[in-house]
């Protein structure tokens, strides 16, 4: 017995065969047991990552088409915008020129109406004093000429023809001295 013994003994590397079968069996119905529950749920998991995946690229190619249209779309009304501006600008310095342009012609006109009014002023002034003086020098004469000639010139007309007549003297010596050569010189 020690020899059936010693044979079945004799190689340690071959399991029994009672062994393999039970190993396989309980391989079979472990296969079995993981196909029927675990495996279905790693292949769920695996396609909901999957779709995560793709439908996470998928929306990431979205959005980026979506941000490059409204880039592209931000950078027209930029565009836009810039010409708008450009054109107000335009507007604004053509429309500055014309206001200037505007207030420089009414200063024009105010100011050549100013000049106006002083003139008229002036001329206005001008002839009182001269009627003024006229008076004053007349009413100096006949008094200068009351003395001179020793008499009453208390009627009205020939009190008027002497007055008319030294002022018509008078006149005739302005004239005479304004075009005379002398005039400007030395007196």
């Amino acid at each position: 017995m020690t020899t059936v013994l010693a044979a079945e003994e004799l190689n340690p590397l071959l399991p029994h065969t009672i062994e393999i079968v039970v190993g396989t069996i309980a391989f079979l119905l472990l296969f079995y047991v993981l196909k029927k529950t675990i495996f279905p749920q790693f292949e769920k998991i695996y396609a909901e990552r999957t779709d995560k995946i793709e439908g996470g690229l998928k929306r990431a190619e979205e959005t980026q088409e979506e941000a490059n249209r409204l880039r592209q779309q931000y950078e027209e009304q930029l565009a836009g915008l810039r010409a708008e501006a450009a054109r107000i600008r335009d507007e604004a310095r053509a429309e500055g020129q014309q206001i200037r342009a505007e207030l420089r012609a009414q200063a024009e006109e105010e100011s050549e109406r100013i000049r106006q009014r002083g003139l008229e002023q002036l001329n206005a002034a001008r002839e009182q004093t001269v009627r003024a003086l006229r008076a004053e020098v007349g009413g100096l004469a006949v008094q200068l000429a009351e003395r001179i000639i020793r008499t009453d010139l208390s009627d009205q007309a020939r009190r008027a023809s002497t007055i008319d007549d030294f002022l018509s003297e008078l006149d005739g010596l302005a004239q005479r001295r304004e075009t005379s050569p002398t005039a400007g010189g030395s007196n």
